[in-house]
């Protein structure tokens, strides 16, 4: 965590400098007003020299005023680096998580990873940015009101300090408690945050079984149990901090009884006591400032262990670097390829097949056959766990997924549109693409009519998850981004069952022009789509029944009949 932390103050080294030199130069001027009281009490008063009264304010005046501007811009300085680290540790952090590998996200729930980015990132921050502009002026300013008082009447000092170890003690021990109560806060909270992004998300289904009721009860629980975590933290805060402030209170009591005493015995000048007097003010200032600068730093270790855990995580392997080739001809084998999710029971098992370059292979089987994984596996979302995959006789464990991925053009089953403009759902596919080309592929993929009739066209939002349209429009849109990339290998993952009879007539005519020239794999719910793939697998279980043509299927009388009879009941 402290490399964590440290790396991103090396790269704002002349802020922090900035920020530190001006607590220095606002702390050296902690110690005029004591020394103005000073000054009033045995030269003003002391030696009646009314001549010197304003003089001696105008002093302590500008001490205060200059004190307040230089407190200010530190203010200004610490929360532009906080608001730029922030911003930097954002990126940095989505960036990292772009680079995770789909598995991590099959274990990670979505609404916790949002919590670590939203809540977890500024409490860190707020970490690095209060140690600046807090806590070190604060130790400074308490060293050097304190060298400044042993300077004075060092009885007196030690007198005054005599409350600070018990205090020392007692806050140090807060600390080792609240650092993990405010782990188990942050935790609490990002399983709130993961419900409530559940809820959001299943709204639909929600309100379709009238589970509002359950739903909030749900909602209610997380939220009682968050809140309970967090008042485990404010109670602790809230009982020993009176405590505290009652230790450092009795402090001037004592010093101020000691010293009137020292005074009477004409043992030091009144001028020192009225000096200690001001000067404790500044001396327990940083002290009074525990309480609430204890809560940010516990929280923001607490927060800086949780983005650790992701900065930190090894990133999906082999994502630039590989192997590159220059060309893609699209031969595909999968050779005694075996995949598992978990460790009870196989995805597929023992898959061998070839794919020659330019043709068409379609998928078939009941639902949980493995169809979706030997995609998966292909795009690389996923690791064989036996056998290998190759590429143009090349294994795909040897290329640079961003390479493959690169020459993939993949339309999963959940056509998914981003919150952004109908050209940049498209753009995703290829950025330098003209109007004119994103206009093709949506006619390509019988979406131009539709896009044509809104008031925006290419500029009209899709609304979250593309609300704005139906499910066949969405898919017709995913279609069109697929194509607009114009890959070497098409994976059709469902793509066509969401259309009607009509659309996916038209959509299936566009595909097969599209197919000439390149690899593809199809998964289809309805089989009369794919009766013209030059290869059609049946499976089962995660492993492969039959293979061969439509008709080849069709004469061997075996499951593929079977799928057929049930498909047209």
């Amino acid at each position: 965590m402290s490399r964590l932390l440290t790396s991103r103050l090396n790269r704002r080294r002349g802020q922090v400098a900035l920020v530190l030199g001006l607590g220095i130069v606002g702390t050296a001027l902690v110690l005029v007003l004591p020394a103005v009281a000073r000054h009033f009490t045995d030269v003003v008063i002391g030696e009646n020299r009314p001549d010197l009264v304003l003089p001696t304010a105008l002093v302590g005046l500008a001490a205060v005023a200059l004190r307040q501007i230089l407190l200010a811009l530190r203010s200004l300085v610490a929360q532009s680096m906080e608001s730029r680290l922030v911003h930097e540790l954002r990126i940095e952090l989505f960036d990292k998580l772009q680079r995770q590998p789909v598995r991590w996200f099959d274990r990670n729930r979505s609404g916790e990873i949002m919590s670590r980015v939203s809540d977890d990132v500024p409490a860190m921050q707020k970490l690095l940015v209060e140690a600046l502009d807090t806590a070190l002026p604060a130790l400074l300013q308490f060293l050097v009101v304190l060298a400044a008082m042993f300077y004075q009447d060092w009885r007196l000092a030690l007198v005054t300090i005599a409350p600070l170890p018990i205090i020392g003690l007692v806050t140090w021990r807060h600390s080792l408690v609240a650092e993990p109560q405010w782990r188990e806060s942050g935790e609490a909270t990002a399983e709130l945050h993961a419900l409530l992004h559940d809820s959001l998300s299943g709204i639909r289904q929600i309100k379709a079984y009238t589970g509002e009721p359950e739903a909030l009860d749900r909602f209610e629980e997380a939220s009682r149990h968050t809140r309970s975590k967090y008042m485990r933290v404010m109670r602790g805060q809230s009982l020993i901090w009176p405590g505290v402030s009652i230790l450092a209170e009795a402090g001037i009591i004592t010093m101020v009884a000691y010293g009137s005493w020292r005074v009477l015995a004409g043992q030091m000048d009144a001028g020192i006591l009225f000096y200690f007097l001001f000067a404790w003010g500044f001396l327990f200032e940083p002290i009074s400032k525990i309480n609430p600068l204890s809560q940010v730093l516990n929280r923001g270790k607490a927060s800086a262990k949780r983005v650790a855990e992701i900065l930190d995580h090894p990133e999906e392997e082999h994502l630039v670097e590989g192997l590159r080739p220059s060309a893609v001809h699209g031969d595909i084998r999968f050779e005694s390829v075996s995949f598992s999710y978990d460790d009870d029971s196989p995805a597929v098992e023992d898959i061998t097949l070839h794919a020659r370059a330019g043709q068409t292979i379609a998928l078939v089987g009941p639902t949980g056959a493995g169809k979706s994984t030997l995609l998966h596996l292909l795009a690389r979302f996923y690791e064989p766990n036996q056998g290998r995959i190759l590429l143009d006789d090349q294994p795909l464990a040897d290329l640079s997924k961003e390479w493959l991925r690169d020459h993939l053009g993949y339309v999963t089953q959940e056509s998914f549109l981003f919150n952004s403009s109908l050209r940049d759902n498209l753009l995703l596919a290829r950025e330098e693409a003209c109007d004119d080309e994103l206009w093709a592929a949506l006619e390509a993929a019988n979406a131009a009519t539709f896009v044509r009739e809104l008031p925006d066209q290419l500029d009209t939002l899709a609304g979250e998850r593309g609300s704005r349209f139906s499910g066949g429009e969405r898919q017709r849109l995913s279609i069109a981004r697929a194509l607009l990339r114009n890959p070497p290998i098409l994976l059709l993952d469902e793509a066509t069952s969401a259309l009607d009879n009509k659309t996916e007539r038209l959509v299936q005519q566009a595909l097969e022009r599209l197919r000439a020239d390149r690899t593809c794999f199809v998964i289809a719910h309805r089989l009369s789509t794919i009766e013209a793939a030059d290869q059609i697998l049946v499976l089962k279980d995660g492993r492969i029944l039959e293979s061969g043509t439509h008709q080849e299927l069709l004469d061997a009388e075996g499951e593929y009949v079977r799928l057929q009879t049930s498909n047209h009941r």
